[in-house]
């Protein structure tokens, strides 16, 4: 079975143009900048990328063209799997895969309702993974919206040996929480990337494979540093994770309105456009914070350098 790559996968955040849609010149500039930023691949079509407010098709064209633009460069998994009946998550995942993607994610919450048992939602996925050709490599994706499911050990256990996963994306932050799964998933191709950025350290001590985030968004070559050399130098390393968890606050401010702001200060020709927040609400001290932080960030871009 295929595996995925070990280190940093960006929650991509979509750029849109003035009239609302997709811009496909801005998304090819950006993807270039994650690469420059050191990550291992890219996680395309999620809460990030604004996925529920785009149509089916914007969806696979969005994951379509960040294959393309990613010239195989580095790897794209992509989620996306929005719809409510089972039979169209099938046919979703079914035409995701066919946009050239490594790994299709599924979202947690879309397998049983937040009022059922973990036996629904076993039935549920025993019978999507039925449907699905046993080539197509998966991942789960405890999204937090509509509602955020984690999986449980007995999911967990259930997943992996199933030999069907490959990409766990943990939002639980919750480091015990972590340890369980990466317990579970340990000789198996199932690798868990932790979401959270105050307690990644800890996770890439447990076993964790890397970090799939909002704040790539803003500094993607710390992230990539800090994945590849937490071993290595451990003293720099507990540095880096206390700048790192302390800017995740970032994360709650105004993202991802926020986020493309930061994209903008690094270059990139982003413009404040969103369907899911109104940009015209992210304030002129909202404004300050993102450039005090980058201006911070880029110190420790020159302290903390990737490979050239």
């Amino acid at each position: 079975m295929k595996t995925i790559n070990d280190g940093v996968w960006p929650t991509m955040i979509t750029p849109f143009n003035e009239d609302g849609s997709i811009d496909y010149a801005t998304l090819e500039k950006q993807i270039d900048w994650y690469i420059r930023g050191g990550v291992a691949g890219l996680f395309a079509v999620c809460q990030s990328s604004e996925m529920f407010f785009l149509s089916l098709k914007e969806r696979l064209a969005l994951s379509r063209v960040c294959v393309k633009f990613s010239g195989g460069r580095i790897p794209v998994i992509a989620s996306g799997n929005v719809a409510e009946t089972l039979d169209d998550q099938v046919d979703e995942a079914k035409m995701m895969a066919d946009t050239g993607v490594q790994a299709v994610v599924l979202l947690t919450n879309r397998f049983a309702r937040q009022d059922q048992c973990d036996d629904t939602f076993k039935q549920r996925l025993e019978k999507f993974l039925s449907l699905m050709a046993s080539d197509i490599l998966l991942g789960f994706y405890e999204c937090p919206a509509p509602y955020k499911r984690l999986v449980s050990p007995d999911l967990m256990k259930f997943c992996v040996e199933s030999g069907r996963f490959g990409f766990l994306k943990d939002t639980s932050c919750r480091i015990d929480d972590i340890r369980t799964k990466l317990a579970i998933a340990k000789g198996s191709n199932f690798k868990l990337f932790n979401a959270n950025a105050a307690t990644l350290l800890a996770s890439l001590q447990a076993g964790a494979s890397g970090y799939s985030g909002v704040m790539t968004n803003f500094h993607a070559d710390l992230y990539s540093w800090l994945c590849t050399n937490w071993s290595k130098d451990a003293t720099r390393a507990g540095e880096l994770q206390d700048f790192l968890g302390f800017a995740s606050v970032m994360e709650c401010q105004y993202y991802p309105v926020n986020a493309m702001y930061a994209l903008s200060l690094e270059g990139l020709p982003f413009k404040l456009m969103s369907r899911r927040v109104d940009p015209s609400r992210f304030s002129g001290a909202q404004r300050m914070e993102v450039e005090q932080m980058m201006r911070i960030s880029r110190t420790y871009s020159a302290r903390f350098p990737l490979p050239a």
